[in-house]
């Protein structure tokens, strides 16, 4: 398509005296064109279909009332009941022009910036090394539209008890609430409805109101509603995670504190040059002052004490003080856990660092407990260090059957161990080099291949060690001078038994 430029320069061009064939030339346009356009004065001149569909628009609106507006019964009752033949790809296009089928954009309200109005709270997935490992954590930040505060942590999995937690502790850091906090139109906290129709969770309007402030969902496709927050996403992406490595999650959230609450709380940010800890401290007179003993949310789980005086609890265990076994109520805070048993607090534990599993705990100033559970998993690492030691060949299998999804680690290790020991080095070295070479991981085919290993050996057996001087030892001088046993009645039961087997085998070739 030729620009509205270029077709007024080949007009100008024409009207100055140029040939059309050098205006062609310099134009790098065809001569066919420059004729059309000097025909048109240098005009677009738009062409209309002589075929195009002519609809009634009354007609299109009455059937889209009717169809609930579903477009393909809308072209079904035009086709068989108007009579009208209409492409299904023109039906819509006409029905996007009339602005039926297409939800027309709202606009977003413009909120003024006032101290102590609102705050913002989104969250935001991201994938990160963890003590070297890629790890995937999500993103939890508060932000104080007014002074530009934050709050950050990072989480494994963010749920709506984790959601209370943090708004918890960030609220509880500030000592101060605004009364509305605008969130997307997530189901942690509404329960249907969108924007301004959202219906908020019962659970999280209680507790918003413990707090003094109320959750507003902003409209779909208005994520600038809370543009704070999403250039404060912007800034941890930028400015937090280059450059910074995190041996932990504990770590992380460490270092994201100190990030969110002291560095940028006195850095000048936006082009007011403002400083957050400044506007704060402007800002606090017009927010909700929380008390200091708020109770911080929890969880309760109902558990059983199992006999050797322990309650799971996320795959770690927890000693339960006392001799009973009754059935406890566990309540999991963001940071501890306490035990119940018939209202009374037996203990409080702290929560084990991030990744801690198959762990015992028992209170500290207590007696420990009697007996330990005897089923406790065992690793295999004296083992698997043994095994390498051995040699290159035994080394490699053991790197290639670990490696292997779907095999026992420590099992497979003790198991492997264990035949080692019945084989001298050179056989087992044979065998692990003859599996790895077959990709075997089953023990049982392991046992055969060391087996054929054994038969097809063609080393000499070695002689026993005799002591030469056994007939000194006094046992020898104390019985050599004793009668030689007679060994003839063995003799004589080995031919009992040579005739017993005879005559079975005559009995059973004589003809029924």
């Amino acid at each position: 398509m030729i620009g509205p430029d270029v077709r007024h320069a080949i007009y100008q061009l024409h009207q100055a005296g140029m040939s059309r064939r050098e205006i062609s030339r310099r134009l790098h346009v065809s001569r066919s064109a420059v004729r059309r356009i000097i025909k048109q004065q240098g005009k677009f001149v738009r062409q209309e279909r002589n075929d195009k569909k002519q609809i009634d628009v009354e007609l299109l609106e009455r059937l889209y009332r009717e169809c609930d507006g579903r477009v393909q019964r809308i072209h079904e009752k035009l086709v068989e009941e108007e009579g009208v033949q209409v492409g299904y790809s023109t039906l819509t296009r006409m029905l996007r022009e009339l602005g039926l089928s297409l939800r027309q954009p709202t606009r977003c309200d413009h909120v003024p910036d006032e101290p102590g109005a609102e705050m913002q709270h989104d969250t935001s997935p991201y994938r990160l090394k963890l003590g070297g490992q890629w790890a995937a954590v999500i993103a939890s930040l508060l932000y104080l539209r007014y002074s530009k505060r934050r709050y950050l942590k990072f989480y494994r999995v963010f749920n709506r008890f984790l959601m209370k937690c943090f708004l918890h502790e960030a609220l509880m850091f500030w000592g101060h609430a605004a009364p509305w906090c605008i969130i997307d139109n997530t189901n942690l906290a509404r329960l249907r409805g969108v924007g301004k129709r959202a219906v908020i969770v019962p659970e999280m309007a209680a507790f918003s109101r413990q707090y003094g402030f109320q959750f507003a969902c902003h409209e779909i496709g208005h994520s600038d509603r809370k543009a704070g927050n999403e250039r404060s996403f912007w800034t941890v992406e930028t400015n937090f995670f280059p450059g910074r490595t995190f041996a932990s999650l504990e770590d992380l959230n460490e270092q994201a504190r100190r990030w969110a609450t002291e560095r940028m709380e006195h850095r000048v940010q936006t082009k007011a040059r403002v400083i957050p800890a400044q506007l704060f401290e402007h800002e606090r007179l017009y927010l909700n002052r929380l008390p200091e003993h708020l109770p911080a949310p929890y969880q309760t789980h109902l558990r059983v004490t199992d006999q050797y005086g322990y309650v799971a609890f996320g795959a770690n265990y927890y000693w339960v003080p006392g001799t009973g076994r009754d059935e406890v109520k566990v309540l999991q805070y963001a940071d501890r856990l306490k035990i119940f048993r018939h209202y009374e607090c037996l203990t409080e534990y702290a929560l084990p660092p991030d990744g801690t599993r198959h762990e015992h705990y028992s209170p500290s100033g207590q007696p420990k407990p009697r007996y330990q559970p005897k089923n406790r998993h065992r690793h295999a690492k004296l083992e698997e260090q043994r095994l390498r030691g051995l040699g290159d060949d035994v080394s490699a299998y053991l790197d290639f059957v670990l490696s292997t999804p779907g095999v026992q680690r420590h099992r497979f290790t003790r198991e492997l161990f264990a035949l080692s020991r019945k084989l001298n080095d050179d056989v087992f070295r044979k065998t692990a080099r003859r599996a790895h070479q077959y990709r075997i991981v089953d023990l049982a085919t392991l046992q055969r291949i060391a087996w054929l290993c054994l038969t097809q050996e063609e080393t000499v057996l070695p002689e026993p060690e005799v002591d030469e001087d056994f007939q000194k030892r006094p046992a020898y001088q104390e019985g050599y001078l004793t009668d030689q046993p007679d060994l003839s009645v063995y003799d004589q039961l080995s031919e009992e038994k040579q005739e017993e087997d005879k005559q079975e085998e005559d009995e059973n070739d004589e003809p029924f």
